[in-house]
C-alpha cells in the first residue's frame, strides 16, 4: 500500500454489510481528527485513553444519522473523571465530511494511573440525536456497565434499542501520534424482536443472546468468533487498509462496502452563540461574570476558543435586546 492510500484511510468511517448473515457494520479510523481533539488540552493518559474510546463509538455510530443531524454520546459518572461528551455533525449534503468533537471534565488529582475505565465509577451512559431545528430530540440512557466504553455502548444497544451489537477497538499513541481504529458490528432489525424476560447481561441489563435466536444466533455467533481474531494494528492500521480487514476477517460472510464517510474535526461555537446564551441574564448579572480588565470571558471546552466581550452589549439590558440600533 502506497502512502497516499494510507492516507486515504485517516479519519474515515467505511459502512459494509455481511449478506450471508444479516449483519451491518461500520469500520473507524481516526487519525488528525482525534490529534485535534486530545491537542486541545493537557490530558493525563487515562483520560486520552477515554477519550479516543469515546471518539471511536461516536464515528461508529454517527455515520448512520441522516444528513444535517447531530449525534451525541454523553458519559456522567460519580469518579474522576465526572464527564465526557462528543458530537458527531452529519454532512450538511451528500460529499461533504461529517465533524467531529469531543472534551472530558475530570479531577486532575483523583485520576490515577491504573485501569482507564476504573476512573469512572458508577454513572450512565446516554445517546442524543438531534434532527434539527423544531424537532424534539431523542435520548436515550443506560447505566455504565462492562469494563470498557464499549461494552456500554453495546449494553445501551441491547436495552434501549433491542439490537444486538458488537464493538471492537483500538488505540494507541506512538511519537506522540495518536491512532485508532474500530470495527461496529449490529445485527439487521427485525420487525418485532423478542427478548427474553431474564436478561443475561451485566447488572441485569440484555445482552445480545437475549434479543437473537435460531439462525440470526448462530450467524451472530460466528461473526463475533471471526472479529474475535483481530489484532489491534489491523484496527488501527495504516498497513492494513479497512477493506481488506474485512476481506481477512468476513470472507466467508460476503462482506459488501458502501461509499466512505470523510470526517473531520469541528467545533460549531461562536461569538454569537455564546452572546446568545448569555441573552437570559440581566445587568446585574453580567456584571458578576465581569472580570477586573472590564471583559465578560467565556471558553470553549471542545476546541479552546476564548471569547473576550463587552458587559455593555450582553444580557437583557444589552441595546441589541432592546431593539435599539446603533
Amino acid at each position: 500500500m502506497t502512502l497516499g492510500q494510507r492516507l486515504a484511510w485517516d479519519d474515515t468511517v467505511l459502512p459494509f454489510q455481511l449478506d450471508h448473515a444479516d449483519i451491518r457494520g461500520r469500520v473507524a479510523r481516526l487519525d488528525g481528527v482525534l490529534d485535534a481533539i486530545l491537542h486541545q488540552h493537557d490530558y493525563p493518559p487515562a483520560v486520552e485513553a477515554l477519550i479516543a474510546e469515546m471518539a471511536l463509538l461516536t464515528a461508529l455510530i454517527g455515520q448512520t444519522i441522516k444528513l444535517r443531524w447531530k449525534l451525541s454520546l454523553q458519559l456522567q459518572t460519580k469518579g474522576a473523571v465526572r464527564r465526557i461528551a462528543s458530537d458527531y455533525f452529519a454532512p450538511a449534503q451528500e460529499g461533504d465530511p461529517a465533524r467531529m468533537r469531543a472534551y472530558a471534565s475530570f479531577d486532575r488529582d483523583g485520576v490515577h494511573d491504573g485501569d482507564a475505565f476504573a476512573q469512572l465509577g458508577e454513572g450512565y451512559f446516554a445517546l442524543l440525536v438531534d434532527q434539527g431545528q423544531g424537532s424534539t430530540p431523542y435520548q436515550g440512557i443506560t447505566p455504565l456497565t462492562g469494563h470498557a466504553l464499549g461494552a456500554c455502548a453495546e449494553a445501551y444497544f441491547a436495552q434501549s434499542e433491542q439490537l444486538p451489537t458488537r464493538f471492537a477497538l483500538g488505540f494507541d499513541k506512538s511519537a506522540g501520534h495518536w491512532r485508532a481504529g474500530g470495527v461496529m458490528l449490529q445485527h439487521m432489525p427485525k420487525a418485532s424482536p423478542f427478548a427474553r424476560d431474564d436478561a443475561t447481561g451485566d447488572d441485569g441489563l440484555l445482552a445480545a443472546r437475549d434479543i437473537v435466536h435460531g439462525e440470526d444466533a448462530e450467524n451472530w455467533d460466528r461473526a463475533n468468533l471471526l472479529l474475535d481474531t483481530v489484532e489491534t494494528p489491523e484496527l488501527i492500521g495504516p498497513s492494513v487498509s479497512p477493506a481488506d480487514l474485512l476481506v481477512r476477517l468476513f470472507h466467508e460472510e460476503g462482506p459488501r462496502v458502501f461509499d466512505m464517510q470523510a470526517v473531520r474535526f469541528g467545533c460549531t461555537c461562536s461569538e454569537e452563540r455564546v452572546r446568545n446564551s448569555l441573552s437570559i441574564y440581566s445587568a446585574r448579572d453580567i456584571a458578576h461574570m465581569t472580570t477586573e480588565d472590564g471583559v465578560v470571558t467565556a471558553d470553549c471546552q471542545f476546541c479552546g476558543a476564548h471569547y473576550r466581550l463587552d458587559p455593555a452589549t450582553l444580557g437583557l439590558d444589552s441595546p441589541e435586546a432592546k431593539g435599539e440600533t446603533k
